[in-house]
C-alpha cells in the first residue's frame, strides 16, 4: 500500500525488537508501528515508538491501534507531538489519508486519528483552559489537532488564511503560550487542547 501511494519501504519487522534494530540500521524517516506487536501483543509497539522518539528524533513515528487507546495515545504524544502520529487501523484504507498522515509525520508535525481527537476531548479538567477560547477558536484548534494547516483551516471553514492566523495568535494569547526558541506553540496548544 505505501509503494503504492509513492512511499519507499525500506524495511519490515515482525516484533519490538526487529523493529528497533533495523530502525536503527535504516533511520528511516517514518516508522509505521502497530500498537500490538509480538510476542505478547499488549504495548510492545507503543514502548518501541517511544524507544525511536527517544533515541533516533529525526525518525517520525505513526502509530496504528485497532481500538482507541486514548492513554497510549498521550503517552505517546508526551510534551511534543512533533514526528507524530496516532491513526486508527481502518484509516489505512483510505490510501490518500494514509499517504498524507505519513508525508506529515516525515516532514515534523502530527497526524491524529479524528476518533482519538474526539475522545481526548471528552475529557474533561474541572478547571478548563480552552475556557476563554470563542466557538471559532475551538474549532480552529480542533482542526490544528487534526493536523491540519492554517489553508487547510482556512478551506474547511471557508475563511481566510490571514483570519486563520489572527485565531491562531489568539488561540496562543489565551492558552499563555509565549513565543520562544525552545517550544513549538502550535504543538503545545494542540496538547493543552487534548489534555482538557
Amino acid at each position: 500500500m505505501l509503494e503504492r501511494v509513492g512511499f519507499d519501504v525500506v524495511a519490515v519487522a515482525g516484533d519490538g525488537e526487529e523493529l528497533l534494530r533495523k530502525t536503527r540500521m535504516h533511520t528511516p524517516d517514518v516508522a509505521i508501528i502497530d500498537i500490538r506487536m509480538p510476542p505478547t501483543f499488549t504495548d510492545e509497539g507503543l514502548q518501541a515508538a517511544m524507544t525511536i522518539r527517544k533515541d533516533l528524533p529525526e525518525t517520525g513515528v505513526l502509530v496504528l491501534s485497532q481500538y482507541l487507546e486514548d492513554q497510549y495515545a498521550l503517552e505517546l504524544l508526551g510534551d511534543d507531538a512533533a514526528g507524530v502520529g496516532y491513526l486508527l487501523k481502518d484509516r489505512v484504507y483510505d490510501l490518500q489519508r494514509f499517504g498524507d498522515a505519513v508525508r506529515t509525520v516525515a516532514q515534523g508535525g502530527s497526524a491524529l486519528d479524528p476518533e482519538v481527537v474526539s475522545q481526548m476531548l471528552g475529557r474533561r479538567r474541572v478547571e478548563d483552559p480552552l475556557a476563554a477560547l470563542t466557538p471559532r477558536e475551538r474549532q480552529v484548534l480542533t482542526l490544528m489537532a487534526e493536523g491540519r494547516s492554517n489553508q487547510a483551516v482556512a478551506e474547511v471553514l471557508v475563511i481566510s488564511e490571514r483570519a486563520v492566523e489572527k485565531h491562531v495568535t489568539s488561540i496562543f494569547a489565551k492558552l499563555g503560550l509565549p513565543p520562544t526558541a525552545e517550544h513549538h506553540r502550535r504543538v503545545l496548544a494542540v496538547l493543552t487542547y487534548l489534555r482538557a
